[in-house]
C-alpha cells in the first residue's frame, strides 16, 4: 500500500497504518499507544507526521466530529458517514445508499462540483441508551 502511493516503507509508517486498520476511529493518543506497544519508543511528532503523510496520500481518512479530537480510519474512497454517541463518544460507520449517493445531490450546489458529503448522525450507543433507561 505504501509503495503504491509513492511512500517509503518504514517501520513507523507500517505500525501507524496497522494501528489505524486495527482500531477504526482511534484518536492520535490511542494510535501512539498501539504503535509504542509494537515498536517501543516513538515520538508523538513521528506519529503525527506519519498520520499526515498517510492522510495526504489517501491511505487513511481524518475525521473530527464537532466537540471531538481528530480520529483516523482506514476506510477511504467511499462516501460513508458516521454515527456518534452523545454520551461516550463512540463512533460507527454508516453506509450511504448503495448504488447511488443521494446526499451528493445538494438542493443548491452554488456552482460547485460536489464529490463528497460529510454527514454525522448523533444519538446514544446501545450501552449508553441502556444505562440511561435503567
Amino acid at each position: 500500500m505504501l509503495r503504491g502511493v509513492a511512500l517509503r516503507v518504514t517501520r513507523p509508517r507500517v505500525a501507524v497504518l496497522s494501528a489505524v486498520h486495527d482500531h477504526p476511529h482511534a484518536d492520535t493518543d490511542s494510535i501512539i499507544g498501539v504503535v509504542r506497544e509494537n515498536l517501543g519508543e516513538v515520538s508523538h511528532q513521528a506519529v503525527y507526521d506519519v498520520l499526515r503523510a498517510l492522510t495526504t496520500a489517501g491511505l487513511v481518512r481524518r475525521i473530527q466530529p464537532p466537540g471531538s479530537v481528530a480520529r483516523y480510519e482506514s476506510r477511504v474512497g467511499d462516501n460513508h458517514h458516521h454515527v456518534v454517541c452523545r454520551s461516550c463518544g463512540a463512533i460507527a460507520d454508516v453506509d450511504c445508499v448503495v448504488g447511488e449517493a443521494p446526499c451528493l445531490a445538494a438542493s443548491d450546489d452554488h456552482g460547485f462540483v460536489i464529490d463528497e458529503a460529510e454527514i454525522i448522525y448523533w444519538g446514544f450507543c446501545p450501552t449508553c441508551s441502556t444505562a440511561a433507561s435503567s
